[in-house]
């Protein structure tokens, strides 16, 4: 699993990349009221917006890690939103992209690395 500095997390299988936001990212927004994912085939760079997640206390966006096509997307997330603070880094992901990049993975952080950043937050 790698992060990146905006708190969203990503898993790669293959050339298949699972992104949602990190624990740290859905303890700072609240209880998760909505999230919007976005529509298959959808074609994203890095930092393009990938999902937007509304909570009690803010609307924010959540941006793609890597450059790459949406091949799955959560529907699940649309009747039950509280499962992003339930479990953000497992059933809570919001998206499945095919990879366009995979050198672009080298310039996010690992576990350890985010942690670290986070303590310096």
């Amino acid at each position: 699993m790698f992060f990146t500095k905006d708190h969203e997390w990503i898993k790669v299988d293959g050339d298949v990349a699972t992104v949602g936001i990190s624990a740290y990212a859905a303890e700072q927004l609240g209880d998760v009221v909505f999230v919007e994912v976005p529509d298959l085939g959808k074609v994203l760079t890095v930092g393009d917006s990938l999902a937007v997640v509304e909570s009690v206390k803010a609307a924010s966006d959540v941006y793609a890690p890597v450059s790459g096509e949406v091949i799955e997307a959560n529907g699940d997330l649309a009747a039950a939103p509280e499962t992003v603070n339930a479990d953000p880094e497992g059933a809570g992901w919001f998206a499945k992209l095919k990879i366009a990049d995979p050198g672009q993975i080298a310039g996010l952080m690992d576990r350890a690395a985010y942690d670290a950043f986070l303590a310096s937050l």
